[in-house]
């Protein structure tokens, strides 16, 4: 069994199996044919990402936006699910791991879609998937990528568990895990709020928002369109925001002000939602901002934000957070025998952590037959059968 944390999202596809990570632009595109290789310039397997799965060829990431004449690229939740997951995930994994043992994955969705969208995921994930990569000027390696279970948690959860457990899947902060959280997770196209009492998820402070930085990208967009009559794709703005600058037909225009102050409307008008979503909630511990958007919005959202928060931290890729909590939670549900620190199964949890009986699943149960456990904690999103 080798355990993978994924997380497909609308900017950016991410995985992580504890020794190998990628992040790949959500970008599907025709696979082109290219009658010249330079040999000078990025050759890592991400950013040449060319794959054949169920037998078509795609382009995949940066190597879709530079190359395809076809690209697809996607905001809505439905097409995602149907036509994204698989090619992204299978992809990722291929990438980040040895699949010679069966892969148990982890992954989140946006709270707003567990209970619709839970079983679509897992569906288009589990089984045998064969994948070809194309390797420039090398031979073609072939895997087969066996997914033999996967696991589905609302997705702002995973930098919560990035945070309380170690590299081998212990509760190491028991006394964050005690706490009664709220998470800011903001991404490129949604925006969660989600409340974790004692880790025990909180419907009623939890939501999806249809916005995320992309709402910011839309307006800078539109504001270039009226200046240069260029349409540019979303996609394509992401150099062009950290710069501050974009060259349009020879003429470069400086975004750096435009970007300020459309990054403190979004900022001031999304903890607004916050601060009705949470209003019954005054007794929160802490607050958590997660996903790459929050690290994009941090200076105009702490000034907005009461309560004591815990910041994104600098020293890692903002757009990981989930996906190592993923893994990282991965390791506690199905166990780890790592060389640092080998997980006893025999070896019981104090009080202070996650109860025994809790242990064996966080997961959305909404469209299976199972029915959720009684715990001790009476989670609404635990059952006991292993999926």
């Amino acid at each position: 069994m080798e355990i993978v944390g994924i997380d497909v999202g609308f900017g950016f596809t991410k995985a992580y199996n504890g020794k190998n990570q990628v992040i790949i632009k959500s970008i599907i595109g025709d696979a082109a044919d290219i009658q010249f290789h330079s040999s000078i310039g990025d050759n890592s397997s991400a950013s040449n990402l060319h794959i054949t799965l169920d037998d078509k060829s795609y382009f995949l990431g940066d190597y879709a936006e530079l190359q395809s004449n076809i690209r697809d690229y996607t905001l809505d939740q439905d097409k995602l699910i149907s036509d994204f997951v698989k090619i992204l995930a299978v992809s990722a994994a291929g990438i980040c791991c040895d699949c010679i043992e069966p892969l148990h994955v982890v992954s989140g969705l946006p709270v707003g879609f567990l209970r619709r969208d839970t079983k679509k995921f897992k569906d288009v994930l589990l089984g045998d998937h064969k994948i070809i990569f194309h390797n420039r000027g090398e031979k073609d390696v072939t895997k087969t990528i066996s997914i033999a279970a996967v696991h589905i948690i609302p997705q702002p959860i995973g930098s919560v568990f990035n945070l309380i457990f170690n590299d081998a899947g212990k509760i190491v902060n028991k006394e964050l895990s005690m706490q009664k959280l709220g998470v800011m997770d903001i991404g490129f196209k949604t925006t969660d709020f989600s409340i974790f009492d004692r880790l025990q998820y909180i419907e009623r402070g939890s939501s999806t928002l249809d916005v995320g930085i992309s709402k910011c990208f839309t307006v800078i967009s539109n504001k270039l369109k009226q200046e240069s009559n260029i349409n540019l794709e979303l996609y394509r703005m992401f150099k062009f925001i950290d710069s501050g600058s974009i060259k349009i037909k020879g003429k470069e225009y400086n975004i750096t002000n435009l970007k300020k102050r459309v990054y403190k409307h979004f900022s001031s008008a999304i903890t607004s939602d916050l601060t009705r979503l949470w209003a019954d909630d005054w007794d929160l511990d802490t607050i958590l901002l997660s996903g790459g958007g929050s690290l994009e919005l941090a200076e105009y959202l702490l000034p907005n934000i009461e309560g004591e928060i815990i910041p994104i931290s600098k020293s890692i890729d903002a757009r990981l957070n989930n996906v190592y909590g993923y893994l990282k939670f991965g390791r506690y549900k199905w166990g780890y025998k790592g060389p640092q620190s080998p997980v006893s199964s025999k070896k019981k949890t104090d009080r202070a952590k996650i109860n025994e009986d809790d242990k064996d699943d966080f997961e959305n149960t909404e469209g299976e037959d199972t029915k959720p456990a009684k715990t001790s904690r009476g989670l609404p999103w635990l059952k006991k059968k292993q999926v």
